[in-house]
């Protein structure tokens, strides 16, 4: 199979829409439609029920889009990787949501930094639910997630902690006061609301966040309240206020990389941080 040949079956597989995965692939739909039928033909299977008003997944469909997802990213971070190396230094790169983990990533660096035969380590701090995406195409080596919202799946991972949730709120509400609170009470009380994998918010009263600084700043404006890992005190502005949040689920942080990485310096990282 052809990695072209994948890409397209993907595109239209997403989009379930021979138009738009043309459109997305910047080629016309009918030379788009036979290299599908020409994929289906070689494979011997459908991989597409197609009528005229819908396309849908085959059963064969389905595998062939997570596996070929798989083989894509594999490809693409094969590709980074190699490109990264071409100044002769080996380096890491560590990602993780901007925000998160603000107390565990300075300790982990600076106890890695100590180790025999630790390399340099780049940091990226991005966005919620990005860091998966960095990982498998290769923009990462290792990541900081978070469950239960962040994916660990396909990935090889190591707990690192567990911590409970927090309520911040802005001075002066009226919960302000209280010395902890359940999630019951806020039931009422809309929360921001994060993208998903997709980029698409869920429906809800809530306000649309995606970052950490954008949501602090609607807190201090008495324009929201959140939920968020106990581990975000220390980048709290003074203004804000925190009340334990008895019930709230715990959050664990882990470290995960991808199952078939043969690097030192990871394992080095890895076990450095199963190690604070």
């Amino acid at each position: 199979m052809e990695t072209r040949e994948l890409r397209y079956f993907v595109a239209v597989a997403e989009e379930l829409h021979f138009g738009r995965a043309a459109d997305r692939l910047g080629m016309a739909q009918p030379p788009l439609s036979r290299a599908i039928g020409h994929l289906e033909r070689r494979l011997g299977v459908s991989l597409f029920t197609r009528t005229s008003r819908a396309v849908a997944l085959t059963p064969a469909g389905t595998v062939l889009l997570r596996e070929g997802r798989a083989a894509l990213d594999a490809m693409e971070a094969a590709e980074r990787r190699t490109q990264r190396a071409v100044d002769g230094t080996e380096r890491l790169v560590l990602v993780t949501k901007a925000g998160a983990s603000s107390d565990l990533l300075p300790k982990l660096l600076d106890a890695y930094a100590a180790e025999p035969g630790s390399v340099p380590v780049d940091v990226i701090l991005c966005g919620v639910a990005e860091q998966e995406s960095h990982l498998r195409d290769g923009r990462a080596d290792v990541a900081l997630l978070h469950l239960p919202f962040d994916s660990t799946a396909g990935f090889d991972t190591e707990e690192l902690v567990t911590e409970g949730q927090v309520l911040i709120l802005p001075g002066g509400h009226p919960l302000s006061t209280r010395t902890s609170i359940t999630m019951a009470e806020l039931s009422g009380i809309p929360l921001p609301r994060w993208p998903g994998h997709n980029g698409a918010y869920a429906d809800g009263p809530g306000p649309e966040v995606r970052d950490h600084a954008q949501l602090l700043q609607l807190i201090s404006l008495g324009r929201a309240v959140a939920v968020l890992p106990e581990s975000c005190r220390p980048l709290l502005p003074y203004d804000l206020t925190v009340v334990p949040v008895t019930d709230a689920p715990q959050v664990t942080t882990v470290i995960a990389w991808p199952p078939h990485s043969r690097s030192r310096p990871l394992a080095t990282l890895i076990r450095t941080a199963t190690r604070l």
